[in-house]
């Protein structure tokens, strides 16, 4: 089955064999918003064959910022003078 999703006259986005997105748009539309819109499908499908629950993305991306934040701590004018 081939879909279509139709944005007025100014672009068409299809999903095409081997379950490829195919899109087709006029000079007017914005190649940055097209491209957010083309990531924003690729994380809906990947999320959509996710087994983790919010919590479990929750608590990695409090790993991940403590992780982070430990790295990057700011250095104190104290510490620079030394």
């Amino acid at each position: 089955m081939i879909s279509a999703l139709y944005f007025h006259i100014f672009m068409v986005i299809e999903r095409i064999e081997d379950n490829r997105i195919k899109t087709t748009r006029s000079s007017a539309v914005d190649s940055f918003g097209l491209q957010r819109l083309i990531d924003d499908i690729n994380y809906l499908e990947s999320v959509a064959k996710s087994k983790d629950t919010q919590a479990d993305v929750n608590q990695l991306a409090d790993e991940v910022n403590a992780s982070w934040w430990e790295k990057n701590k700011p250095v104190s004018s104290s510490e620079l003078n030394h």
